[in-house]
């Protein structure tokens, strides 16, 4: 093996750090009233959760054609947080597999529901309820409130730059 093939197995991953400082700005972001408010997303661990898991897909959508790893790091450390946050509740080792399992396939159900439907605001707005609303009553201005969010801060994102980004200084807009 080369001295490059070694160095670059123990080498920390150089997005750890940023992907970190990235995931704690939208994770902020996802913990403002204005969402269990003004959206009526319901303000419980699945609420917070799916707020999460909205702020990483418009994440990816800016980043998945010019920094794939970069997201690769930040789910990681969305993951990582998620294994964390299950031992600081009290789940045992046992339950911990089970329950982040689960949380992947949410995870993953949701960006992919998201990524087909963003384009297309009927389609986007019957997978939000469906999601992130998990089927409960919401008022049309409280919807409308939250896909005027997303679409103002997917245009935010596009205006960032992609190397301070990846630096984990990103911003999102109320």
């Amino acid at each position: 093996m080369s001295l490059a093939a070694l160095k670059k197995i123990f080498s920390p991953d150089p997005y750890q750090i940023p992907a970190h400082e990235a995931y704690v700005a939208l994770v902020d972001q996802a913990r403002k009233p204005f969402f269990y408010q003004e959206c009526a997303v319901s303000d419980t661990l699945d609420g917070r959760f799916d707020v999460i898991v909205l702020h990483i897909f418009m994440l990816t959508q800016r980043l998945k054609n010019e920094s794939p790893e970069f997201i690769r790091a930040v789910w990681e450390v969305f993951f990582s947080d998620m294994d964390r946050s299950l031992r600081e509740m009290g789940a045992s080792d046992t339950g911990i597999g089970k329950r982040v399992k689960k949380m992947a396939q949410a995870f993953y159900g949701r960006i992919d529901s998201y990524e087909k439907t963003v384009d297309n605001a009927a389609e986007f707005k019957e997978s939000l309820m469906r999601n992130l609303y998990r089927g409960a009553e919401v008022e049309e201005t409280q919807i409308s409130s939250l896909i005027s969010y997303v679409s103002r801060n997917m245009e935010h994102l596009k205006k960032q730059d992609v190397q301070q980004i990846i630096k984990g200084d990103l911003s999102f807009t109320d």
